[in-house]
């Protein structure tokens, strides 16, 4: 009997178009226009050296500090921040004309520093805050000296020690401002599991469907057919989910780690808890069907936006003000265990969410039992 409802389930899912579109092929489709959309734009925030000049005067050979500090920051390596050019004041102002540095420096007498810029931008204020740091710098070690000259070797020394604040944690994750868009994309597929839940809730009800009325005149108990059909629904809403990740790592070329296990663990986790919260609201709800599945594209794109589908700031904002509702929102603890599966390198953060997701989803099918269980027909 389980088989035959089970595979029945099946096949009456998978021929029902407008469900396989809305849960299976307008993820992917929007996956696509979001591929079309980001591309290069992680490029957009790499940084690039900036090339500037600074006019090799007699002041500039005279000063003890500058040189060293311009040669600091342009030579090779990973704090290389300027392409520096030493010209003559008349080559500077040319090369600024033709737009071939940013902006130069001038260095005067009394170890003063002018900045010399054709535009702002954010490289013309890199420059101009080098160029003020150094100063206020200079200038409080000359106060310094003046008061204290046996103070110069432990200046130096402070100097050139190397301080390290941060403690560098290695990890194979590369940084990725677009994750966020797609981990929520996932969690909204996830959630349009709704309409598979909502579905097989309509599809025991007799006041609902004809099929309903059919069923609940069956030799067979209503609540395992809806068991069994559920679990069919699952099924379905998990191999739509798999062919949505994969879509996104062979296609789009978006990144997940190499923890396989734990991201079907992740994709089960979430598919219950879409087929479940279709479910609840079919079982909670007396109107139409069309009513129905509004609300559960409403509050679908509701918990998506908090989770960053379409301004990732708002993902922080909520959990920096409403930190509880990060716990309650279930897409986002879908997109915040794939985020934590690909830049944490712990596990916790992931089993809390995948607990959560269970256990909300346990809740959710307990109370559409109670509520289907108890549901009598005075005539048929």
């Amino acid at each position: 009997m389980f088989l035959h409802i089970f595979t029945t389930r099946l096949k009456c899912l998978m021929r029902d178009f407008g469900m396989m579109f809305w849960t299976a092929l307008f993820p992917i489709l929007l996956a696509t226009l979001f591929g079309l959309a980001f591309t290069n734009l992680s490029s957009l925030d790499t940084f690039k050296e900036i090339p500037i000049a600074v006019v090799d005067n007699a002041a500039y050979q005279m000063s003890p500090g500058l040189k060293p500090a311009l040669e600091g920051v342009s030579s090779e390596g990973e704090n290389k921040m300027f392409l520096l050019t030493a010209c003559s004041e008349e080559k500077a102002a040319q090369l600024l004309k033709d737009d071939k540095i940013k902006g130069y420096l001038l260095p005067l007498e009394g170890d003063k520093l002018r900045v010399v810029v054709k535009e702002s931008g954010i490289s013309q204020t890199i420059l101009k805050s080098f160029a003020d740091h150094y100063l206020q710098v200079s200038s409080a070690y000359k106060e310094i000296l003046m008061q204290n000259p046996s103070a110069i070797q432990a200046l130096m020394d402070t100097t050139q020690k190397d301080v390290n604040y941060f403690k560098e944690v290695s990890t194979d994750a590369k940084p990725d401002d677009t994750l966020v868009y797609y981990f929520a994309l996932i969690a909204m597929a996830c959630l349009y599991g709704g309409f598979q839940g909502l579905k097989e809730v309509s599809a025991v009800q007799a006041n609902q469907t004809c099929q309903g009325a059919r069923v609940n005149l069956a030799p067979v108990h209503k609540m395992k057919v809806f068991g069994y059909s559920l679990l069919a629904a699952v099924l379905i809403q998990i191999l739509t989910i798999l062919l949505l990740i994969c879509y996104l790592y062979f296609v789009i070329g978006v990144q997940f780690g190499d923890k396989l296990g734990y991201i079907i663990l992740a994709v089960v986790a979430g598919s219950f808890m879409g087929v479940a919260f279709g479910a609840m609201v079919g079982a909670v709800m007396k109107k139409r069907e069309g009513i129905k599945i509004a609300v559960i594209i409403g509050l679908s794109m509701i918990f998506s936006f908090l989770s960053g589908l379409m301004f990732p700031a708002i993902k922080y904002i909520v959990a920096r003000n409403v930190p509880i509702l990060s716990y309650l929102n279930p897409a986002s603890l879908i997109s915040d265990a794939f985020y934590a599966l690909y830049y944490y390198d712990t596990l916790n953060r992931y089993f809390l969410n995948i607990g959560l997701l269970f256990g909300f989803s346990g809740l959710l099918f307990l109370i559409v039992y109670f509520i289907m269980r108890r549901q009598k027909y005075a005539s048929l």
